[in-house]
Formats: C-alpha cells, structure tokens, sequence
C-alpha cells in the first residue's frame, strides 16, 4: 500500500530533497512550507500535495495537520528550523523567542496535533531532524543548541510515551548540510564586545562547511529511517557529524571542550 509522507520546511533544502527522494520511492508526499504559492518544482511532481504551514502559527497547525489526515499520514518528518548564532548578550528577546518557537515549540506542537490520529489507527513514525547540534555543542550558538538538545531529550523520553501505543519516534542530527543555510536560515546576532569572537568563529564555521553533506545525502537518511523498521532513535548523519560525535564519546567531556576550544576560540 502507497505510504504518505507530511514534511514541515519543504521549501528548500533538507525539507525539499526529502520530499523529491521520497516521491521518486513511490511515496505520497505532503509537503508544507510557508509560502507554497512561491514554489515551482514540487507542485509539478505526480502524489506531491503542497499545503501552506508556518510552525510558530499555532491556528495554522490544527487547521493544516486536519487537512493532512483528511489525506492519511503515515510518517510526520519535523524538519522546519533555522540557526541563531551570536553571544547571549546580544540576543533580543523577539530573537530567543523566534527560535524556540521555530525549532522546538514548532515540533512539539505538530507532533501533539497528529498524536490522537495515529494513536487511534495503532501506527504512524515521528522523524524530527535535530543537528549533530543536540549533541555537542559549538561557541555563539547557545539557543540554537538549547532547541536542538532540547529536541534529542524530548524524542528520548517521548519514545517511552509512545512505543506501547504502536508509534515510532526518532531523530536524525546532520553535519553540515551544503545549501543556502547561512544565507537564508541563519541570523547572526553582533556585539562590538564579542566582534573578534564573532568573526573568528564564523571563518571556521565557513571551512567547517567544506566537509558538508548534501540535501540528498541526507534525504537518504531520513528515508532508511522511515524505511528500516529498526526500533532505533537516533540517526547520526553525515560523515562530518559521525566524525565529530566518535570523538566526543571518545575523548569524554572535558577534553572535547578543551579541543572545541583551542579549535575554534584560538586558545
């Protein structure tokens, strides 16, 4: 039977070549994205339904994820997110608000609207797209860690709520992902007392991104995910993300922080 995928941040990058990889499977694919009027390839693909979604717009949430389930949904991808980077300082509320919303209140909420629907039918799989971010954690990004760790501790626990009821729930942390992320998905927060912080740390962030994955690279994750029927949570993915994680179980905590450090704070 022809399985059906609802995807959250479709319009660009990991979100659209999950929904391409997943329609050229053979899936249904329902893509949503803030302004689907604006796109011009998923509407073209045969099983691709677009369907309007921004994640902090609560009324926007129930009236979306009824119209999904009108449809039948078999796995929920929560992928929409963007980076804040920037001393703690320098943030504005409306900033820390925004991301908080966006990468974590955003999964929570999408999650809850579709949970009495696959409780009922004793099925359905939860994938949320988390960041090798959640964990371990790299300088000037406290808040988008504290939603990306958020969300690894929330898929642990809610794994337990949910394993008895015929429901799946698991993550995927990526590297680098080699798209328009830190033009368009990143806001960068400055402060003249934290400049030459600032600066160093996003010229090694910049060389960080010569070991990238692609969007399809890691599309491809998602869908052995989806598709491997295995009862595992978490998904590292990228062969950056798999390099830095070895290292920090290996190292322990305080020597990957002094290596962290040394590597991106020159001390």
């Amino acid at each position: 039977m022809q399985k059906t995928i609802f995807i959250t941040g479709a319009s660009t990058g990991l979100g659209k070549a999950t929904a391409q990889l997943f329609q050229s499977k053979g899936w249904k694919v329902i893509a949503t994205m803030r302004s689907p009027e604006k796109d011009t390839e998923l509407s073209a693909l045969d099983n691709v339904t677009l369907l309007p979604l921004d994640v902090t717009n609560l009324d926007q949430i129930q009236s979306t994820v009824k119209a999904a389930i009108a449809l039948g949904v078999d796995v929920v991808f929560n992928n929409a997110g963007y980076g804040l980077i920037g001393p703690l300082e320098a943030l504005t509320d409306d900033q820390i608000t925004k991301q908080l919303d966006t990468n974590l209140l955003g999964v929570l909420r999408v999650t809850q609207a579709f949970l009495p629907y696959f409780r009922q039918k004793k099925s359905g799989l939860f994938i949320t797209t988390t960041s090798i971010g959640g964990h371990v954690a790299f300088p000037l990004g406290s808040t988008y860690h504290a939603t990306k760790w958020a969300l690894e501790g929330w898929s642990e626990s809610m794994w337990y709520e949910l394993n008895g009821l015929g429901i799946g729930i698991k993550t995927v942390a990526p590297g680098g992902i080699a798209t328009d992320f830190i033009g368009r998905s990143l806001d960068l927060a400055s402060s003249p007392a934290y400049e030459e912080m600032i600066q160093d740390m996003m010229s090694k962030f910049g060389s960080m991104m010569d070991h990238a994955s692609t969007p399809a690279q890691i599309a491809e994750v998602v869908y052995e995910a989806a598709t491997d029927g295995k009862q595992k949570l978490r998904y590292i993915a990228g062969e950056d993300a798999k390099a830095t994680y070895a290292k920090r179980v290996a190292q322990g905590d305080e020597a990957f922080i002094a290596d962290i450090q040394a590597q991106f704070m020159g001390k």
